[in-house]
Formats: structure tokens, C-alpha cells, sequence
């Protein structure tokens, strides 16, 4: 698969939520194979989600970085995935991969997620 395949899915999966009003999304290409996605996904109810993917689709784990945070229409966190390192301290099964749950102060182990993942359970 080519990176431009990568980010078609991507742009099919935002098409095809009905719930969102807007979206500003950046790919940037990197190589043949990898790229950065950024961006913020509004919602008709105001809330919003902002990710960030780093994704190389020659490998296994193709997501090297990834994070979604969605935000209500005051700005309070609903939820957060990512993969980020820093929680190995908590010795959660899932290592790298989490979630902070509402109030961003819990952390609890999760599978890894996707976009059209998230955009399901909204």
C-alpha cells in the first residue's frame, strides 16, 4: 500500500460520518510509505476531536504515533487514546497504548484504536 492509499481511507472514513459539520485536515506526505495526518474533526453538537497519526504502512504496527482527543463543546474532555510512551510506569497490559477516561487524571490500559474506530462510538 502506498501512504496516498493510507490517507484515502482516512478522508473515506471522515466522508462517511454524518456528524461531522467541518473538518481541517493536513497530510503530509513523507515518504512512498509514511506520513503525518493532523488535524480537527467539528462536530454538529460542538464538540470536537483533535488527532494526530504518524503512519507508516510498511510496517506491522503502521500507526507509529497516534492520538485522539475528544473534546465537548466547552472544551472538557470526553476522552483520549494515544500510544505514547510515557505511562510505562503503570505496568498497563496494553503498553503503549491507553486512554484517559473523561477527566484526563485516569489512565487505563486500551487496545490500540482508529480513527473509524472512534468515529463509530460517536
Amino acid at each position: 500500500m502506498r501512504i496516498e492509499d493510507y490517507f484515502q481511507q482516512v478522508r473515506s472514513a471522515i466522508d462517511a460520518c454524518s456528524l461531522i459539520q467541518s473538518c481541517s485536515i493536513t497530510y503530509d506526505k513523507r515518504t512512498t510509505c509514511s506520513g503525518l495526518i493532523r488535524g480537527e474533526l467539528h462536530f454538529l453538537d460542538g464538540s470536537v476531536l483533535y488527532l494526530r497519526e504518524f503512519v507508516d504502512v510498511e510496517t506491522v504496527e503502521d500507526r507509529l504515533m497516534y492520538a485522539y482527543q475528544y473534546m465537548d463543546g466547552e472544551m472538557r474532555l470526553i476522552f483520549r487514546y494515544d500510544n505514547t510512551g510515557h505511562h510505562k510506569r503503570l505496568n498497563l497490559n496494553s503498553h503503549p497504548h491507553h486512554k484517559y477516561p473523561g477527566t484526563g487524571h485516569v489512565v487505563e490500559a486500551s487496545a490500540a484504536t482508529t480513527l473509524s474506530e472512534i468515529l463509530l462510538k460517536l
